[in-house]
């Protein structure tokens, strides 16, 4: 039976190769957010390793849009210069390359993790991040400023002009930052949001500022390219976001030109208490898949490529996003392949190691 993984996924204009799609993951690595030859190398290698997608990690719409000083950013046309041959380069060898366009909210301005993950001040390379409210993420993060509405408007234009410039630098997939206790997220959570304006309260006042967000981004971005959302399908704690909010996300995404939902969890809160396991937020993505009218992206501890297979085979999702298992091997789509007697092609400078 031929593999459903190694199956070609069109999406609008773009077709993937396969189902396996590299997941955006920070390497705290950029130069006052311009890319350097470590993501070239990085990214580079996933495309050669026979990836379906090669996402880019969050990058920031602002400076003050960064996780740390040192994440990727596109809020300038010199940041979009310096991805062209990243881009150039994933796409030569069949992959699709695609961004992460993101704001870190109330959780921007610290350090990397292998330096202890704290808040950095401004006198530290670091700056005042911004949120729904003034509620810090943790007691080591800094306390964050209000948005106003007049700010929220600032932050949409710079989503759509990032937009512009990730079309101009040559990504064909554009995905908006929703998870991970991030800016957009931290609006739709209410253990973050307690806004009493439009934008905060119930459900249709907490995804009001995202869904701006999404149009805008929409608007821009070419109608023959697909547009991701990446959500926290769940807060993983009591009273915060969780699976059925989730859902009516994803139902008020599609008709707005959403072409796949990347199903995620947590990073609201710090004290959330995550089941990890084998697969354990494809449950949300197998859900959101059923109950709305867009396709969906599993990720979460996918490491086996039966296991792969099975997530997409049976329905449960239309691709599959690794990040740790594809930081241990480029490779692991040959490898695949291998496991599931798939004919995929290898680039022809490595053939003698897959003869």
């Amino acid at each position: 039976m031929p593999s459903e993984l190694f199956t070609p996924l069109r999406l609008r204009d773009v077709e993937f190769r396969n189902r396996i799609f590299v997941s955006p993951m920070c390497q705290y690595s950029s130069e006052d957010g311009v890319p350097t030859d470590w993501h070239m190398v990085h990214l580079g290698s996933r495309a050669v390793g026979g990836a379906g997608m090669v996402m880019v990690e969050a990058t920031a719409v602002t400076p003050e849009g960064r996780i740390s000083p040192d994440d990727s950013g596109i809020w300038s046309d010199a940041h979009a210069e310096a991805f062209r041959p990243i881009t150039r380069f994933i796409e030569s060898q069949g992959a699709v390359p695609a961004i992460q366009l993101a704001h870190a909210g109330r959780k921007a301005s610290t350090d990397a993790p292998w330096r202890g993950g704290k808040g950095l001040g401004p006198e530290a390379r670091g700056w005042i991040p911004v949120g729904p409210g003034d509620k810090r993420f943790s007691p080591t993060n800094p306390a964050p400023q209000a948005l106003t509405r007049a700010d929220l408007e600032d932050v949409t234009r710079a989503f759509v002009d990032a937009t512009r410039r990730a079309r101009d630098a040559g990504f064909r997939v554009a995905e908006l930052h929703c998870a991970h206790g991030y800016l957009l997220h931290e609006f739709l959570s209410p253990l973050v949001n307690d806004r009493s304006d439009e934008y905060g309260g119930s459900l249709d006042n907490r995804m009001r500022f995202p869904l701006e967000v999404v149009d805008a981004v929409r608007a821009e971005w070419p109608d023959e390219l697909p547009l991701f959302v990446r959500i926290s399908a769940t807060d993983w704690v009591e009273g915060g976001w969780d699976a059925a909010q989730s859902i009516a996300f994803a139902q008020a995404l599609a008709p707005r030109g959403v072409d796949l939902v990347d199903c995620s969890s947590g990073g609201a809160v710090p004290d959330a208490k995550v089941p990890a396991g084998p697969g354990y937020q494809t449950r949300f993505a197998a859900d959101i898949r059923a109950q709305s009218s867009v396709a969906t992206g599993a990720v979460g501890l996918i490491t086996d490529p039966a296991q792969a297979e099975t997530i997409v085979r049976t329905g449960q999702a239309d691709a599959v996003l690794l990040a740790r298992e594809l930081l241990r091997d480029p490779y692991w789509p040959l490898q695949a392949a291998r496991a599931l007697h798939a004919e995929v092609p290898c680039p022809p400078q490595y053939a003698r190691a897959w003869a």
